[in-house]
C-alpha cells in the first residue's frame, strides 16, 4: 500500500469512529439522550467500584425517602435551609438529559423527574454545591424574577418586603433528607433545536444535605412551573422516554417532546389526578398477576383516592417498585409456590433465591384499566454478580409514607415507551429495545 492510500485509509478509519461515537451529539435528532446516571456518557461516577446488584441497592437505598417525599408533595411550605459547606455526592438513582441554559448556552446534564414541576440548577457562588455550575454573569439573557410576579408564588417564595421591590427567593426540600435556597431567575432553555426563551427555574445558592442532583433537575410534573407548562403550544402537554437499563454504558434512552414521533399504536391507560398531589402522574392499577395466576389482592390496596393521595403513580425517579405492603405480601405468597427456595434477602430485596438454569422463573404482570404490563425478566429479577442468586426486583413501601401510595418505578419501566399524554389524560406503555 502506497503513501497516499494509507493517509486515505487512516482517515477514513478515524472517520468512521468519529461517525459511530456513542455519547456524541445527534444533530438530525430532535430526541434528548436520556443517559443513566452512573453511565460512561455521563459526568457522574459511582462513589466506588462495586457489583451491579450492589450498585441497584446503592441507588435504591434513598427510594424509602423518596417516597416520604413524594408524600408530602401536599404540603409545599416554606422551610427553613441550614448552609452546609464541602462537596455533596450524589446519592440518588436517576436519568440525567443534556441540556443547554443561558446564552450562550452553558451545558448542564439536568436530572429527569416527572414527578416534580419546577427546574433548577446550581449557580456559581453556591454553599455546599459541585464544583459545576451554573454561570449567570455569562448569560445574556439571565434574569432574575421579582417576588411580586404569579411565579414567586407558585414556587412558594418568600413574602416581599412592606416597602420596596425585590427578588424572589424560595426554599424547597427534595428527596426527603436534602433541601435548598434559590432566587427564581428565567433564562433560554435549549433541548436539542428547540430554545425555550424566558424559562423560568430556580438559581440555588445554597444546598444541605446529598440527595440535590449535582447539576439540577428538570421538571416534568403537571404544575405551572414545569417544562411542559413553559413550553406552551410547542410540546401540547405530551412527552414520552425509553429509560435504558442501568447496565447500558452508553446513550441510548431517549426522551421525544411533543406529538410528532410518538407512537401510534400504542396501549394507553388513563392519567388520573389527584387534587391532593396534583403534580404526580396517577394511573388506575386494577390487579398483579404472577405467572397465570391473579393475585388476590384487597381492593383498598389498589383503591385511587383523589383526596387523601392513595393510589398508584408512575415515577422516573424511584429506582425499585413499592407496593403497600399487602399487596407485595400478597405478590410474595404467590410467587414462592412458584420458586423452590430457601429465600434469603440481600439488602431491601426479601426474596432471594438460588438461580439454577433448569428453573423456570414466573413471569410478573402489572394489570392497568385499558392495558396490561408484562414484565420481561431482567426488569422482574436482579441476579448477583457471580449469578448464584437471583432476587424478586420489588419491595414493599416503607412504613413511614403517609398515604397508601403504590410506586412504578425506573427499574420496572426500562426498556419500555412511556407516553405522557397529559392534553388528553392517557399514559401509553410499550416496550421498546432502550439499550
Amino acid at each position: 500500500m502506497d503513501f497516499t492510500a494509507t493517509l486515505l485509509f487512516f482517515a477514513l478509519f478515524i472517520s468512521s469512529i468519529q461517525a459511530v461515537d456513542p455519547c456524541g451529539s445527534r444533530p438530525q435528532n430532535k430526541d434528548l439522550s436520556v443517559i443513566p446516571i452512573y453511565g460512561k456518557c455521563s459526568p457522574f461516577k459511582p462513589p466506588k467500584p462495586e457489583s451491579w446488584v450492589d450498585t441497584v441497592i446503592n441507588m435504591a437505598s434513598k427510594d424509602p425517602a423518596r417516597l416520604k417525599y413524594l408524600s408530602s408533595l401536599v404540603a409545599q411550605k416554606t422551610t427553613a435551609v441550614p448552609i452546609a459547606s464541602g462537596q455533596q455526592v450524589l446519592s440518588i438513582g436517576n436519568y440525567v438529559v443534556k441540556v443547554k441554559l443561558g446564552t450562550p448556552g452553558q451545558v448542564m446534564f439536568m436530572v429527569l423527574d416527572t414527578s416534580n414541576n419546577v427546574a433548577w440548577v446550581p449557580c456559581s457562588g453556591c454553599t455546599g454545591c459541585t464544583a459545576t455550575t451554573f454561570l449567570p454573569s455569562a448569560s445574556s439573557s439571565y434574569g432574575s424574577l421579582d417576588c411580586s410576579l404569579p411565579q414567586c408564588n407558585q414556587v412558594h417564595g418568600l413574602s416581599c418586603p412592606a416597602t420596596g421591590a425585590a427578588a424572589c427567593f424560595f426554599n424547597q426540600s427534595y428527596g426527603g433528607d436534602s433541601s435548598f435556597s434559590a432566587n427564581l431567575a428565567q433564562d433560554s432553555l435549549t433541548l436539542t433545536n428547540d430554545v425555550i426563551p424566558n424559562f423560568a427555574f430556580g438559581c440555588i445558592n445554597s444546598i444541605s444535605g446529598n440527595s440535590i442532583p449535582p447539576q439540577g433537575l428538570l421538571g416534568m410534573g403537571r404544575g405551572p412551573m414545569s417544562l411542559l407548562s413553559q413550553s406552551g403550544s410547542l410540546y401540547k402537554s405530551v412527552f414520552s422516554y425509553c429509560l435504558p437499563s442501568f447496565k447500558s454504558n452508553y446513550f441510548s434512552g431517549s426522551l421525544k417532546l411533543g406529538p410528532a414521533g410518538q407512537p401510534k399504536n400504542i396501549r394507553t391507560t388513563p392519567l388520573l389526578k389527584s387534587p391532593h398531589r396534583p403534580s404526580l402522574y396517577y394511573v388506575n392499577l386494577t390487579g398483579v398477576s404472577v405467572g397465570r395466576v391473579r393475585v388476590p389482592i384487597p381492593p383498598e390496596c389498589l383503591a385511587f383516592h383523589p383526596y387523601t393521595g392513595a393510589g398508584t403513580i408512575i415515577d422516573s425517579g424511584t429506582v425499585v417498585t413499592r407496593f403497600v405492603q399487602p399487596l407485595y405480601e400478597a405478590i410474595r405468597n404467590e410467587f414462592v409456590k412458584h420458586v423452590k427456595g430457601p429465600f434469603s434477602t440481600i439488602g431491601l430485596f426479601d426474596t432471594c433465591f438460588e438461580a439454577k438454569a433448569e428453573v423456570e422463573l414466573p413471569s410478573l404482570t402489572l394489570h392497568f384499566e385499558g392495558l396490561s404490563m408484562k414484565l420481561p425478566m431482567e426488569n422482574t429479577f436482579l441476579h448477583t454478580s457471580a449469578g448464584s442468586h437471583a432476587c424478586l426486583a420489588i419491595a414493599p413501601a416503607p412504613n413511614n409514607v403517609n398515604a397508601a401510595m403504590n410506586v412504578i418505578a425506573n427499574l420496572q419501566q426500562q426498556n419500555h415507551r412511556i407516553l405522557f399524554d397529559v392534553a388528553n389524560s392517557r399514559l401509553g406503555i410499550a416496550r421498546e429495545a432502550c439499550n
